[in-house]
């Protein structure tokens, strides 16, 4: 995540006060209690690269990619996070974790 990603987002969270949440926080837990893990198929591609696709995401479409398979969960996390418009310095909070070996993305 670069420098400026990260000090905006703290900014936004100064401006929004420590007992404040953005909406999409909210909503992202609500699309997991009502539709359960976002499930993503994963394949590596000729030049290396790992690319994630979700396969069941009601809104549309995440995609995300990596050089590692390492990188990809943390770029999927992100994305997850984006497609919610939640701030990454709200990773916590939102908990987004994958699911043991399977290719799903939930609340932990």
């Amino acid at each position: 995540m670069s420098l400026i990603k990260q000090a905006k987002d703290q900014i936004i969270r100064l401006i929004l006060g420590k007992d404040s949440v953005p909406s999409g926080l909210f909503e992202l837990n609500q699309y997991f209690r009502n539709y359960g893990p976002i499930n993503f198929s994963i394949e590596k591609q000729e030049d290396g690269r790992f690319i994630a696709v979700s396969k069941d995401f009601r809104y549309g479409s995440i995609i995300s990619s990596a050089p590692t398979e390492a990188e990809l969960d943390e770029k999927v996390k992100d994305a997850i996070l984006t497609a919610f418009e939640v701030p990454s310095s709200y990773a916590k909070e939102a908990a987004v974790k994958r699911q043991g070996e399977q290719k799903g993305y939930a609340f932990a």
